[in-house]
This record gives C-alpha cells, structure tokens and sequence, in this order.
C-alpha cells in the first residue's frame, strides 16, 4: 500500500497552494495531490471563457506543483478511514499521515424552483466538459435568461453579451451585485450593464422554468414570462462535504467544515480549507457564505504551514471579504461591510465619499473618474467597510482597505498615512481619495 506524509484532496486554489505551502514548510515530507479533473480552472476566470478567452487558455499549470516533487493523482476519492488512515481511490488504497480537505462547492441548485432539470438549463460548473457542453448548446441560441445577479451572474452576462446574444438578467434584490455594494455604486453598475444591451429584471423573483423537456420561457412571480432558449442558474454556491461527512468530521449547521483557526477539523490530523471549510465574519463574527479563492489560499497557507507543528500563531480570526469586478471599462470592488450591512448589524458608523481623477491632471488622456467610500465606526472611526469604483487601479485600491480592515486602521491614522503619487500613475497628493473620503468622515465625526 502507498503512503504520503500529506494527501491533499482537491485541486482547486486552495488545495494548490496547501500543498505547495506544505513543501515549503516540510521539504522532507512526501506530499500527494488527489482532483478529479485532469485541467484544473482559474475559478474566477471561468466567467471570461465565455467570450474573452478560451477554456484552453484558463488552466492553472502545474509548474508550481511538479516544480515542489508534489505527486499529482487525477482519480476519484471513494471513502476515508479517519482511524486507520486510509483513502481508497477507484482501484487502491493509500495511507496518510495528515489529510487535507480542499473540495471546494458545487453550484446551488435552488429546491424550490420549478423546472430546473429541463434541458438547456446549465450552472457554472468548475468543471472544463460540462463548461464546453453548455458552451456548445449556447452555440446558435439568442436568448439567453440568467437568475442571479451576483458577480458570477454579473460577469456571465456581460460575458454573453459580446457575443450578441439576447440577454436578460433576474435578481429578486432591487440591484445587482446587492449584498456586497452599497445603493450608490449598484445603481451605476445598473446602468452600466442596461448601456451594454443587458436586459435588467430586478425586484423579480422566478417561479417557474417552462417547457417541454427543454426549456422554453422562464415564469416569474409576478406573472410576466420571458422567452428563453438557455436559462443559467448562478444563486449562489454550497460547500461540496459529502466526503467529509463521511470521514466522520464535524460539519456546521451552514453545512461546511467546521475548523479552528488553525483550519484544523474536528478529527485529529485532518485539516480543511477553501469553500468547503467554515468561514466566519472579521467584523460581526458571525458564520459567512463568503467563498473567494483570495480567501481559500489564505486558509490553504496557514494550513500548509500548520500540518505538523504550529508555526504560524492563529492567523486566521474571520474572512473580510474582498470582491473585485469590471464591466466593460469600469471596475469596482467592496470590502468588509456595505453601509446597509452595518446598520442592519446595529453597528454606529459613518461614512465618507470621495471622488476624483485616477491621474493628475486628469486631463491625461488614460485617466478615468475613481470614487471611494469609506464606512467607519462613529466611536472609533475604525474602518470596517469600502468600495472602489473606476477604473483598473480599484482593483488594487480595495486589497489596500482590505487591508485596513485588517489591521483595524482609523480614519484618524488614515489622514496622515504618507502615499506614493505620480501623474501617470495615481490620483493627485492633494485629492489621494483614500485620504479625502477619511477626511470626509473626520468632518462628521
């Protein structure tokens, strides 16, 4: 019977890097990677191979594993003897001395909705055959119905768009990207995608997906019908634990592995991390659904480094929560709390705004308008929330209030941090908006 030091299973983000960490950690230690597909996707890229680029063109090499002497088994995990310490694959066994769950999530598929099983009706699936499977049937169709208007639904959209297909995108919440942006960037994000030729239904929720045994038209609550020739499901992901359940590990009451802060599960020397483990709130502490790849390598190197001996001290107390986008040429990201999300968590705070050119002067001709938002505790004028919107350089503008977060920065200290600016590169010194949108909040205070 073979036998690995490390088994890692699953070879997503978060098992990727678990292991690599693991190499680096232990180098001496035999390190066994188990996925189920052959290519494994960038997930967050997935959206883009509807249009942007190929499915060929998204795989996450396997340089940096073969580069670590990491063994790589494309196979099916059957069972696992948590007692004996053995997994049994389609056609042997093999032993481990630290097992790690990396399993990722698996689309929501919505119990209540009438006629989701009909042909033509697809998920985004982090898997390449059933993703060129649904590509194939799309193929020649026009119109194109999507529910859920989430970044997947969001960027699936605009996606299909390009290719000239009629489409039309639901959300029961009154904007997109509702849950993670507050009002006053959702509603530009609206008008963005209605100028890019999307279809925007919000405020509606779907009763029904019509049809023979392919889909026709999609029935919502309020009687209206649209006319569908594809229908993508996007509400959402659930943690894929049916093999962990089975292992004997506890799982938590939102149905993902419980682990401690140093990902390690409820069975001695097995670990867990990614969508599949449980996350809670950096701020209000409670159980999230947050599943982000950023998060899951987090999770995956304090894993790695942990399999043995504690080496890296409680790291990880919550997930932030950090979401980036673009739609056409605007891009836009939050993290931490939205407004909305604070007061409905009876925090006190108070926010600022600020808006200005990303270049000085913003007449240089690549220069674009970037708005930021900051929301701080009243009390403390600790920031625990922010959004960006602009152009490209929000993408790196929210990791930095991520990071503030974090670290628990006030706006106080934020008006005095010393920048970097260039015309070519940045706002201006004098209207850097991080700082403004602090002042802006300090003027309140």
């Amino acid at each position: 019977m073979k036998s690995y030091d490390v088994i890692v299973i699953g070879g997503g983000p978060a098992g990727i890097i678990t292991a690599m960490t693991s190499k680096t950690y232990y180098p001496d230690k035999s390190v066994l990677l188990i996925r189920r597909e052959k290519n494994v996707l960038v997930p967050c890229g997935i959206p883009y191979t509807m249009s942007t680029i190929t499915i060929e063109k998204n795989y996450i090499p396997d340089a940096g594993l073969s580069g670590k002497s990491i063994d790589i088994l494309v196979t099916e995990v059957m069972s696992i003897d948590s007692n004996a310490k053995k997994i049994s694959v389609k056609d042997e066994e093999i032993k481990y001395d630290r097992l790690v769950f990396a399993t990722g999530s698996r689309p929501l598929e919505p119990s209540w909705l009438k006629g989701k099983e009909k042909k033509n009706v697809f998920y985004i699936e982090k898997s390449e055959d059933y993703l060129n499977a649904m590509k194939s049937e799309i193929t020649g169709k026009k119109k194109i119905v999507i529910i859920g208007a989430g970044f997947i639904g969001v960027e699936v959209a605009d996606e299909l768009n390009k290719e000239k297909h009629s489409v039309t995108l639901i959300e029961k919440l009154p904007h997109v990207l509702a849950l993670a942006i507050d009002h006053d960037f959702s509603c530009n994000l609206d008008e963005k995608l209605k100028s890019r030729g999307i279809n925007l239904m919000l405020g509606e929720s779907v009763k029904e997906i019509a049809g023979g045994d392919k889909v026709k038209s999609v029935i919502l609550e309020s009687g209206k019908s649209i006319d569908a020739d594809i229908v993508i499901i996007a509400v959402g992901y659930s943690p894929n634990t049916a093999l962990a359940k089975s292992s004997g590990v506890l799982v938590g009451v939102k149905g993902a592995i419980w682990v401690d802060e140093y990902m390690r599960t409820s069975v001695k020397d097995i670990f867990a991390v990614g969508d599949c483990s449980e996350k809670k709130s950096f701020i209000t502490r409670k159980l999230s659904n947050i599943m982000l790849a950023s998060t899951a390598t987090s999770e995956a190197r304090i894993a790695g480094a942990n399999l043995f001996k504690l080496q890296v001290l409680r790291t990880f107390t919550g997930t932030i929560g950090i979401f980036s986008t673009r739609v056409g040429e605007s891009a836009l990201g939050s993290a931490g709390l939205t407004e909305s999300q604070a007061v409905e968590e009876n925090f006190d705070v108070i926010s600022g705004t600020f808006e200005t050119k990303d270049r000085h002067p913003g007449t240089l001709p690549d220069s674009s308008t970037i708005k930021v938002k900051l929301i701080a505790s009243r009390l403390s004028g600790i920031i625990i929330g922010g959004q960006v919107s602009g152009g490209e350089s929000a993408g790196e503008m929210i990791n930095i209030i991520g990071l503030m977060i974090q670290k628990k920065v006030s706006v106080h200290e934020l008006m005095i941090m010393q920048i970097g600016t260039h015309p070519l590169l940045t706002a201006a010194p004098t209207v850097y908006p991080l700082v403004k949108a602090a002042e802006q909040i300090i003027s309140k205070l």
